[in-house]
C-alpha cells in the first residue's frame, strides 16, 4: 500500500509514550500513516489544520484544552475529518459530550490492537463506532439528561429502517449490518442516508442522539449483535 493509499491519522495525547505506542500499532498495520502528533488540545486544533488528517485519535483529558472542545473546533474547521476519542473507564460520561461535539468513534485506552485498527478504519469510511459494552450505559445517560423527543416522529420510518437505525446507533458496522440482513454494505449506507433525509438530521452523531432520545435503544442488546 502506497503512502497516498494509506489513511492519514493524527495522534493526540499528553503522554508521549501513549502517542508513540499508538503510532507504532497504526503504522505497523500498513494501512495507516501517522502524519502528526500533538500533546494538548490547542496544539491538536492547530496541527489538524496543517496536516489535514483523515482521522484524529485523541485523548479526552488533556491540558490547555480538553479533547471534547478540541474535537468541536476541529469539526468546525474540517468537517470531513473523523475524530476518535480515547478515554479511561471513569470518563465514559464524556462520550455523550464527545458525540455531540462531532466525534465519530470512542475507545477505552486499554482497548486491544484489533479494535483500535477496526475503529480507525471504520470511521475513516464514514461509520460511527462505539464499543458494544458501553452502548447501553452511554445511551441511558443520554435518556437521563436529554428532553424526551416525540416518539411519534419515528412513525415515518419503516420497520426495516428502524432495525437498521437501531443497529447503526448501537455501534454496529455497515459490514456487520449488511451481513446480518443479507444485503450489501452500500445498501446499508444508503438506508442510513435515507433515514437522515426523512428525519431532517444532517449528521451521524445527531442521528444517534435522536435514536436514543426517542427510546429506540431502550431494548437494544449490544451483546446480541455479535
Amino acid at each position: 500500500m502506497t503512502s497516498d493509499e494509506r489513511i492519514k491519522v493524527m495522534v493526540v495525547d499528553d503522554h508521549s509514550i501513549v502517542r508513540e505506542g499508538l503510532k507504532h500499532v497504526l503504522e505497523q498495520s500498513g494501512e495507516f500513516e501517522v502524519v502528526g502528533q500533538a500533546g494538548d488540545g490547542e496544539e491538536a486544533v492547530r496541527l489538524a489544520a496543517e496536516v489535514s488528517p483523515d482521522v484524529v485519535v485523541m485523548d479526552v483529558m488533556m491540558p490547555r484544552k480538553d479533547g471534547v472542545e478540541a474535537c468541536r473546533e476541529i469539526m468546525e474547521s474540517a468537517p470531513e475529518t473523523r475524530v476518535v476519542m480515547l478515554t479511561v473507564a471513569d470518563e465514559e460520561t464524556a462520550v455523550v459530550e464527545a458525540v455531540a461535539a462531532g466525534a465519530a468513534g470512542y475507545l477505552r485506552k486499554e482497548t486491544d490492537r484489533d479494535r483500535l485498527l477496526s475503529t480507525v478504519r471504520g470511521v475513516s469510511r464514514g461509520e460511527l463506532r462505539l464499543p458494544a459494552e458501553v452502548v447501553r450505559g452511554v445511551f441511558a445517560a443520554v435518556r437521563d439528561v436529554a428532553e424526551a423527543g416525540d416518539a411519534a416522529d419515528a412513525a415515518g420510518l419503516t420497520e426495516r429502517e428502524r432495525e437498521i437505525l437501531v443497529a447503526f446507533a448501537g455501534g454496529t458496522s455497515y459490514a456487520r449490518i449488511a451481513e446480518q440482513r443479507g444485503i450489501k454494505p452500500v445498501t446499508v449506507r444508503n438506508a442510513i442516508y435515507g433515514i437522515q433525509q426523512k428525519l431532517g438530521i444532517t449528521s451521524m452523531q445527531g442521528l444517534v442522539l435522536w435514536t436514543a432520545r426517542n427510546g429506540l435503544l431502550d431494548d437494544y442488546d449490544p451483546e446480541s449483535q455479535g
